[in-house]
């Protein structure tokens, strides 16, 4: 059982408003109108689906009695495209239901579909399921970036839960990169969703004891599917790491089922923006031949809240715009390490990184004239001054210098060293390189 990817949302979407067919081309003549008893034809087998499928039958049946009432009304007698129909019908019912993952689409292919799919031999079935794992490979399975941030902080981000099948191998890979570090950022903000049990597998990794993680209630099979930690995984856990997991408004489906799943378990701190707000399963039903009515069959139920996010999203715990949530979160993880740190020195070298970046959140700009005063020879140091920059040079090449303060310069290039020109009485007379072991040394100015 799987979550609709953000992907096929948007391409749902895409096709509401343009003819076409989901699953390939149609280069077929243009559709004939549609008169008023085929449009409540349609909407009769449109409402019997509903009653027999989707999750909630009392929203069923308002539905159904909705579009009826609408139609009735004669709110789609000038709606005579196929595609414009289905537009509008969509339109209302999402209006009753307030489900993301439920819509309505003229695909004159679907049934053709459904049929060549159905009549596929097993090989045949394989043979695509391969073909889907390369084409998944070359795109990583959606495992853009593991990256290590100073501080011994992590970073992953990736754009959807795949298969365990396909993608087990790669999220452990990514995850094992990530091991050693202290804290971890789990980037989910332009991640569209997937498969329960990827979210499973690498939830698995950040708790010691079993843990119940979510349920999904199927009306159509009457059943409840339990997902709880997974009793072993491959390489080290990471049960005592710092964990926040960064949301926007596009975070949907499967990729909101982990963030609700560690917020409501307090494991995780969640910064952004609230979610998308789907958290119903979907399947395709081929209505009246030409159309594809995609229903939402199950829901998500959280063992804690014993509910879900659909319809209001996953709010986080620190909201901030989407394109601010990585630098919020990197610099509230390292408050956190600096707070725990064990020693001076840990907590020296982690307070070195935080000046840094909250620096670059905040840039200032030091003025020729400023820049122009720091310029001369300390002792073996030599600052000069091009194009409106400073550049540090001791014995190799030159560095640019980057402002952090009026006083003190980042070292492009340099992480380790930082350096501060020293003013007494409005002149300068000395420079200090900072070091991120704390150790200064300073130079005189040569005069």
């Amino acid at each position: 059982m799987k979550y609709i990817l953000a992907i096929l949302s948007l391409l749902l979407a895409l096709l509401a408003s343009t003819p076409g067919s989901i699953f390939g081309q149609d280069s077929s003549p243009p559709p004939a109108p549609l008169d008023a008893a085929e449009k409540q034809a349609i909407l009769l087998e449109v409402g019997k689906v509903l009653q027999e499928n989707y999750i909630f039958p009392e929203t069923a049946g308002k539905m159904q009695q909705a579009v009826e009432a609408r139609m009735k009304s004669g709110a789609y007698d000038s709606l005579n495209s196929p595609a414009a129909f289905a537009e509008a019908v969509s339109e209302d019912l999402r209006g009753i239901s307030k489900d993301k993952h439920l819509g309505f689409h003229y695909d004159p292919e679907a049934q053709a579909h459904g049929q060549r799919e159905d009549s596929k031999s097993e090989e045949e079935r394989k043979k695509e399921r391969e073909a889907q794992r390369v084409e998944q490979a070359r795109d990583n399975f959606g495992f853009r970036k593991v990256e290590r941030l100073a501080g011994n902080v992590g970073y992953l981000d990736f754009r959807y839960f795949a298969s365990p099948e396909m993608a087990g191998d790669t999220a452990v890979a990514a995850l094992q990169m990530l091991s050693g570090c202290d804290a971890i950022l789990i980037d989910l903000r332009r991640n569209g969703g997937g498969d329960p049990a990827m979210i499973q597998l690498m939830s698995s990794y950040f708790f010691e004891e079993p843990t119940h993680l979510n349920d999904i209630y199927s009306r159509r099979d009457d059943r409840t599917e339990n997902y709880w930690t997974l009793p072993y995984v491959p390489g080290r856990k990471m049960t005592g790491v710092e964990l926040y997991v960064l949301t926007s408004s596009y975070t949907f489906s499967g990729a909101e089922e982990f963030s609700y799943n560690m917020k409501n378990l307090k494991r995780a701190t969640l910064v952004g923006e609230t979610t998308g707000g789907g958290a119903h399963p979907v399947d395709g039903k081929v209505v009246h031949a030409n159309y594809l009515l995609m229903v939402p069959f199950a829901r998500a139920i959280n063992p804690i809240s014993k509910t879900n996010w659909e319809g209001t999203g996953v709010s986080p715990d620190v909201a901030v715009p989407a394109d601010q949530a990585l630098g919020k979160a990197y610099l509230m993880a390292l408050e956190k390490l600096k707070e725990k740190a064990a020693s001076p020195e840990r907590r020296s070298v982690i307070d070195w990184t935080l000046q840094g970046e909250k620096a670059k959140l905040a840039p200032v700009t030091v003025s020729e004239a400023t820049l122009r005063k720091y310029t001369g020879t300390y002792e073996t140091r030599k600052i000069t001054l091009d194009k409106g920059a400073l550049y540090y040079q001791r014995t190799g090449p030159k560095y640019k210098l980057l402002p952090m303060t009026q006083t003190i310069f980042f070292v492009e290039g340099l992480d380790q060293i930082r350096i501060e020109f020293v003013v007494e009485g409005g002149k300068v007379e000395q420079l200090v390189g900072l070091y991120d072991d704390g150790r200064r040394e300073p130079s005189q100015r040569t005069r």
